[in-house]
């Protein structure tokens, strides 16, 4: 990311909306390149005053952007700029407020993808199935052991150093057998749980282990602007959770160093080094098991689109539904009202006989 001058008055406006707004760090983040871009721009054109910027000037950023930027990415960033120049007049950094009325982008509304409740069925039994096939390699490779100690039984007379040869590569095959059975139960319970709940990705890969009420079978979750809610989730939900804190998180936690395991001591779900997982390991989690169940390509936000409409074809109230997925506005969640129409229009012309 490229610095300007006008670092320190970016700094000061994302702090602002730090204390003030209780955004997201991912929020934060983004404004703050977004900042940084359009000023980095004005800076190239001669700018060193913030009061030099007028709308003209605003408009023609908006030109250069929106040549590599979707509508909805233009949106966001027109949004920062705004409340960059509200903050400044107000402050008292600038003298005038040359964003005041510039427009905001308007994104065409579209219906966001979902799996029906078939394919996501069969996602899911897939990556159950996934966690069988991977235990029984796991067998296998445990299996091999005697075999190198029967090999290791006929040669008794060599000398321990030998034997020891013998021995270690049967070791790593258990514990590479043992990684990637631990990882397969990771998984069943990553997408358990993002289809169970309809929960952000985000939300997901910051969640700690004191976060799940097995009893009540809910979990904490902590969402956009640190807003907590509290999500129930179901029985293949819950077992796949107890199957992958009992068996695999124990054995990629292992793998961690010192300094690794203490800053993922709490975290419920971890990588293959037993860090914290981020965000590209859970989309790509998402991504792989689609592929591998031969349903329609789909993101872990896609996969939250389906729960809240398989929720709504399944009678859930649209309140329940908002609230569940933690929107601020009942407007976002009556998108998936129109999913659930789409799909029963599509379900009526391929049933009815008059249609």
């Amino acid at each position: 990311m490229s610095s300007t001058q006008f670092d320190g008055d970016i700094d000061s406006f994302v702090s602002y909306l730090k204390s003030n707004r209780g955004l997201s760090a991912n929020t934060l983040k983004a404004y703050r390149a977004d900042l940084t871009a359009c000023l980095h721009l004005f800076e190239l054109r001669g700018v060193t005053d913030l009061n030099e910027i007028t709308l003209d000037d605003l408009r023609s950023w908006m030109a250069v952007e929106s040549r590599d930027h979707a509508r909805s990415s233009m949106a966001r960033k027109t949004v920062a700029v705004r409340g960059f120049f509200a903050w400044a007049y107000e402050h008292g950094v600038t003298n005038t407020d040359p964003a005041a009325t510039l427009m905001t982008p308007s994104i065409p509304s579209t219906l966001p993808a979902v799996l029906t409740e078939s394919q996501a069925e069969q996602l899911l039994d897939v990556a159950e199935q996934a966690v069988a096939t991977n235990q029984y390699k796991g067998d296998g490779g445990a299996a091999a052991a005697p075999g190198s100690g029967k090999a290791a039984g006929k040669t008794a007379d060599k000398s321990a150093d030998t034997v020891n040869r013998n021995e270690a590569p049967a070791r790593a095959d258990k514990r590479d057998n043992a990684r990637v059975t631990a990882e397969s139960q990771r998984n069943a319970a990553i997408l358990e749980l993002l289809y169970a709940t309809g929960i952000r990705v985000a939300e997901l890969v910051s969640m700690d282990i004191a976060d799940i009420d097995f009893s009540n079978r809910t979990i904490k979750v902590t969402g956009k602007g640190n807003k907590q809610r509290v999500v129930p989730f179901g029985l293949p939900a819950q077992r796949a959770l107890e199957t992958w804190l009992e068996q695999g998180r124990p054995v990629l936690a292992r793998t961690a160093t010192d300094a690794v395991k203490s800053r993922a001591a709490n975290a419920l779900f971890l990588g293959a080094r037993g860090g914290r997982i981020d965000q590209r390991i859970a989309r790509d989690i998402v991504h792989r098991a689609a592929r591998e169940a031969g349903v329609p390509d789909i993101s872990p936000h896609a996969l939250r689109h389906s729960a809240a409409t398989h929720m709504l074809d399944g009678g859930a109230d649209l309140r329940e539904v908002q609230e569940m997925l933690g929107h601020s506005s009942l407007k976002t969640t009556q998108r998936y009202t129109h999913v659930s129409i789409e799909q029963l229009k599509n379900r009526y012309g391929q049933a009815f006989p008059r249609a």
